[in-house]
């Protein structure tokens, strides 16, 4: 789609203080259009039409309240039957909030004249996105709690109309190898609906702890949420001698659940398997092919003890386990992880060798046998969570061997995952480590970094992600989206996570939601320092500068 934009008016907007422009919003808008004029958003009333659903109509009015109080000038809200009718038939001033249902589920349109604002939406998705987009184009203090009554709360005059490019917009968190709390968990989803991601990928489950309570098995919640210490800096040989852990309860996972949901985001859990169980094997030790004794990883990598899958009593673990995260988690997708599983110690263990002879596998000249073993896994885990009404992600790995219809590919190792699954018709998500991998450091020269995994990825290489390249054309309806991925081995403060997150994300948020082609590195660059800078800085992150 077309950008519009005047660039004869953009000088009569220049005095405004921190009155944006459509161009200017992050996401950049699919069409903006500037028009003459401008209209002062505070003191306005909020109109919602009733037939949006309760939560869009709730957001509009914790959008107008906030509005009222930061500006000074209150801004009622209501929502009046017939309300679609009479903003059609008349030119009453005030900001109206219409269903649509023309309009894609994220789909919606803002048009700004000098008496008043129509935003069409066909749900709470859209509702969502103009809301953000509508902040963008105020001054930054909407982004604090405090009273700014001499801003001019002004909007250009305007017509946005926006959709995003893919439906799956992620952002993942590994609170396996260090715990993030409830409040810290929050802030990272507020950050993720500034900039309208949808998806929160969440690492729950890895060697080095445990981080999701199961009724059904509470040693995972006593013991293998502990490490007895973590390794120091870079030395694998060391331990600082603290334990450390955490978990969340289940109400604690459902308030989460609650919290992204308002906020239009869908939270996938990620439950790691059959490799990256070295903590859950501490609790449960029966469940490995050695019997232990076995305890949470202290340091970072992959341990080589995985779950012993030629147990029935295996399975039922895990079908248990997934039966309760079904329960806490609404949306359509759980992850299975699927990656690094080393396979020593299935070719040693007697049972899993008696899998292999039952099930008639064989090594052949592409994959050995414990490769189509845990081929079998994938799709038994995959049957089951069938029954509870959820789909399979797994990440590029579950593509080496046999893939049974219906899973989702997470490509990670490089974009030749999302080829070959879109290729054999699988549907597939971007996040490969090349631009997607937001624990690498930002500067060339890592000295200058906070400690981390090592890696390069600067915000440039972020923003010139090209998601379908190298995708058939024919076959592109397969990639869902894109996601980063920020793993926590070296990230253990708030501080730091922001750190490695922002405005990485920003750069991620256009590639995202961006028609092909309508990026620009120059204009992004200059909103950036302009325009989100000040934004992050109200909103309270810290975020790298350069």
């Amino acid at each position: 789609m077309k950008r519009f934009l005047i660039m004869g008016i953009l000088c009569l907007f220049a005095s405004l203080a921190r009155a944006g422009m459509p161009d200017d919003v992050v996401p950049r808008p699919a069409e903006a259009v500037l028009l003459k004029g401008s209209l002062r958003l505070s003191g306005l009333p909020f109109k919602c039409d009733p037939s949006l659903p309760a939560e869009a109509q709730a957001a509009v009015s914790s959008f107008a309240s906030h509005l009222g109080y930061v500006s000074g000038k209150s801004c009622p809200f209501s929502a009046p039957p017939g309300l679609a009718a009479a903003v059609d038939a008349g030119k009453a001033k005030g900001a109206y909030f219409l269903r649509d249902t023309a309009l894609g589920a994220e789909a919606y349109s803002i048009e700004v004249g000098s008496g008043r604002m129509v935003v069409r939406a066909s749900g709470l998705s859209g509702i969502l996105y103009a809301l953000e987009t509508l902040r963008q184009l105020l001054p930054a203090a909407i982004y604090g709690q405090q009273v700014a009554d001499r801003e001019r709360w002004v909007l250009p005059a305007c017509v946005i109309r926006d959709e995003p490019r893919f439906a799956w917009r992620g952002m993942h968190l590994d609170s396996s190898r260090h715990f993030w709390d409830v409040d810290e968990v929050k802030r990272y989803l507020d950050v993720m609906a500034m900039y309208k991601l949808n998806r929160f990928h969440w690492h729950l489950t890895d060697d080095q702890g445990w981080r999701i309570e199961i009724k059904a098995y509470p040693l995972l919640s006593q013991i293998s949420c502990w490490r007895e210490g973590t390794m120091v800096g870079r030395d694998f040989s060391s331990n600082d001698g603290i334990r450390y852990g955490g978990f969340y309860t289940q109400d604690e996972i459902r308030e989460v659940v609650e919290y992204a949901a308002a906020r239009g985001i869908t939270v996938v859990p990620e439950i790691d398997l059959p490799g990256h169980m070295l903590a859950a094997l501490a609790a449960y030790p029966e469940l490995g092919c050695t019997g232990g004794p076995y305890a949470a990883w202290t340091r970072w990598g992959v341990s080589d003890q995985v779950l012993c899958v030629g147990k029935e009593s295996t399975f039922e673990f895990l079908e248990t386990v997934l039966s309760e995260v079904a329960e806490l988690f609404p949306g359509e997708y759980i992850h299975i992880g699927g990656d690094e599983c080393p396979k020593d110690e299935w070719k040693k263990c007697p049972d899993c060798q008696a899998r292999i002879r039952e099930l008639g596998l064989r090594d052949d000249e592409r994959f050995s046998a414990e490769q189509y073993l845990q081929n079998y896994v994938t799709k038994r885990i995959q049957d089951f969570l069938a029954t509870k009404g959820k789909k399979v992600i797994g990440w590029d790995e579950i593509l080496e061997g046999e893939l049974a219809p219906g899973a989702t590919v997470m490509s990670w190792r490089g974009t030749a995952g999302a080829i070959e699954a879109s290729r054999k018709g699988f549907d597939a998500i971007l996040t490969p480590t090349s631009h997607c991998y937001f624990d690498y450091c930002q500067a060339e020269d890592p000295s200058t970094e906070p400690l981390g995994i090592g890696g390069y990825l600067p915000l440039e290489k972020v923003y010139s992600m090209d998601p379908l390249e190298g995708i058939d054309p024919a076959k592109a309806h397969h990639i869902l989206g894109v996601q980063a991925n920020l793993w926590t081995e070296y990230i253990a403060t708030p501080e730091h996570l922001e750190y490695m997150l922002l405005p990485r994300m920003l750069a991620l948020a256009e590639v995202q939601w961006c028609p092909a082609g309508q990026r620009d590195w120059t204009r992004f660059l200059r909103v950036l320092h302009e325009h989100e800078f000040p934004v992050l800085d109200r909103a309270g992150y810290h975020y790298r500068t350069k």
